[in-house]
């Protein structure tokens, strides 16, 4: 079935608010999705619900509106300081999403007020507001929302205001417990009251959200809301059916080449590129920057504190350009108008993948995603399909393909921050490499250091555990002296340089003889001989044996390794044994 012909509003077997009918025409949301009209017309009938749909299906709707109707049916109306709804998400962009639909509700209703409670913004003032203005609808993601709990010393009183709650909303819940939330949900849900509906809605199923169903559901119904067709009734296919998945396979070296020729090609389209690490985004970012003109390209990744939302609200409003991002753009993240998702490494999990390919072709638009593989990487492809239900058509070759290694490679040589980039990239591409939840397939062992790094387009290889003791013919490193690359920032070289001149002046301590990166068997070694030694003193200490017999036992243990290495011979060994003997008897006369 289309994801948007459900059925008209006036469809339902509840009747809607008028005033949410109207926004809704304003919105030109005129049908329904499955997963909107299966659980509105549940939650609004006080049931809880455990919603599990493909990604892009209509979620967000499917609890915005029942979160009114449930308020407005309110006996008591709530309170400037009393809070009715709470939805926890998993990341802010995703918070920011679903607070702008909210603010669109409710407009047309001044008695509700809503509050968003997300990272990257000083928490006091969070506290300030909610005491300012109050708040009846909490949309916040975890970590904040624990915070604010605590917060009663700053005269904030959340445990208080949660008591008069009807609707718990937990969106993305199967990525609220990947992300290890886990803790911070369960001290949340303690605050809670247990008179209330619950919704849970999530793209996927796992054991440990069916852990969280039990635990924080009463009787849910569950709905599973599956795309109807011939090929995804032969599949049960968890992308959308509007969306078309490719793959290309290029050498490492390649790949850098293929990806900027595609963006070239495709630079009056919106497109999402995934890398693996913020490093690889902070890289590459940077470099597509140079190489691909006349486009608007933003990076986004989860080590950025404040720049994030400001980011995400600028891409969403582009109607062409280039977000390079990493998996905190994968879920639930609804950015209008994305027409291709390039995966250009692989995610962590299977799973992961799905949710990437699930930023195009939302809401019964088209679109297509494409993932660049390796040559040792293409069973991937066959796993994707079995696993994950997600069948993949190889892609024909990239065209006007030029190579642009040599440009990047200048850029490390004029600007040290550069060259400090595409060093971090490559180590934290390794070490992601190595963690990947395929390793069957995805194996650090495979990997062509040497190649890879050509396409990192290192002018030199780092040093790291990986690489020790091992020797790359094919990659050969820079002539010149990478001390002297400077940064193009002036402080920043300026800085550098007083630290070298400060590094030079002091006084070299006396180098320790050790080994880096032993192996554990060595350390190990270290280990027991460290105990021996203190087992030998303690012994010593507990010993009734004197000095002096100390000695004599001494002596003859060196004569005995003599007589064994063969430097004295078995006569010398008795004489000197028998002497040692006399004349310690000797001394012991009376």
């Amino acid at each position: 079935m289309d994801n948007t012909t459900d059925g008209t509003w006036d469809r339902l077997p509840v009747k809607l608010n008028e005033k949410i009918l109207q926004t809704l025409d304003e919105l030109k949301f005129t049908h329904m999705t499955p997963v909107q009209s299966a659980c509105i017309p549940l939650f609004m009938s006080n049931k809880d619900v455990a919603a599990e749909a493909v990604t892009g299906s209509g979620k967000t709707l499917a609890f915005v509106i029942p979160i009114i109707e449930l308020l407005l049916k309110r006996e008591e109306k709530l309170k400037k300081m009393q809070v009715g709804a709470l939805v926890i998400t998993p990341t802010r962009e995703l918070a920011v999403q679903i607070s702008e639909v909210m603010e669109q509700f409710i407009e047309k209703f001044p008695q509700f007020k809503q509050i968003l409670l997300i990272g990257g913004s000083n928490p006091a003032e969070d506290v300030e507001k909610f005491k300012d203005k109050g708040a009846n609808i909490v949309i916040a993601t975890p970590g904040r929302l624990e915070d604010m709990f605590r917060r009663k010393s700053d005269g904030l009183d959340l445990a208080s205001s949660v008591k008069s709650l009807d609707v718990l909303v937990l969106d993305e819940a199967d990525r609220l417990l990947d992300m290890g939330f886990e803790a911070s949900l369960n001290t949340i849900l303690g605050y809670l009251p247990k008179q209330r509906r619950t919704g849970l809605f999530s793209a996927t199923q796992t054991q440990e959200l069916e852990k969280l169903v039990r635990a924080g559901l009463r009787n849910p119904v569950r709905i599973t809301v599956k795309e109807k067709g011939l090929a995804a009734a032969a599949t049960a296919q968890k992308t959308p059916s509007r969306l078309s998945n490719y793959y290309t396979i290029c050498r490492a070296e390649d790949k850098f080449n293929n990806l900027v020729a595609f963006l070239r090609q495709h630079k009056h389209e919106k497109l999402l590129v995934f890398f693996s690490t913020c490093a690889c985004v902070e890289y590459y970012g940077r470099v597509l920057e140079m190489l691909v003109k006349k486009v608007t390209i933003h990076c986004i990744h989860g080590k950025m504190k404040h720049k994030r939302n400001s980011i995400f609200a600028d891409f969403r409003k582009l109607k062409s350009g280039i977000l390079v991002c990493t998996d905190v753009m994968a879920r639930g993240i609804d950015i209008p108008d994305v027409n291709w998702v390039l995966q250009y490494d692989p995610p962590s999990s299977a799973s992961a993948f799905v949710h990437r390919c699930g930023r195009t072709a939302r809401i019964g638009n088209y679109g297509d995603a494409l993932v660049f593989l390796l040559p040792m990487e293409e069973t991937y492809v066959n796993f994707l399909s079995i696993n994950q239900k997600c069948p993949l058509q190889k892609m024909s070759p990239i065209k006007d393909v030029v190579d642009v290694l040599p440009k990047v490679k200048a850029m490390a040589l004029e600007d040290r921050a550069m060259f400090e980039r595409g060093k971090k990239a490559f180590v934290s591409y390794v070490q992601a490499y190595a963690k990947h939840e395929c390793s069957l397939i995805f194996r650090t062992k495979d990997l062509d250091f040497g190649c890879l790094a050509r396409g990192f387009a290192l002018l030199r290889l780092p040093r790291m555990p990986e690489l020790k003791d091992k020797t790359f013919p094919d990659f050969i490193e820079t002539t010149v002296d990478t001390d002297t690359i400077r940064y193009k920032d002036k402080n920043r070289e300026k800085q550098r340089q007083k630290a070298l001149a400060e590094l030079k002046d002091k006084t070299p301590f006396p180098k320790k003889n050790f080994v880096k990166n032993k192996a554990w068997s060595k350390q190990k070694g270290k280990k027991e001989r460290r105990q021996k030694m203190a087992a030998k003193r303690k012994h010593n200490e507990d010993s009734d044996v004197d000095d002096e017999d100390l000695k004599e036992l001494l002596d003859d243990t060196r004569l005995l390794k003599k007589l064994k290495k063969g430097q004295i011979s078995e006569e010398d060994f008795e004489q000197q044994i028998t002497s040692g003997a006399k004349s310690k008897d000797k001394t012991e006369e009376p």
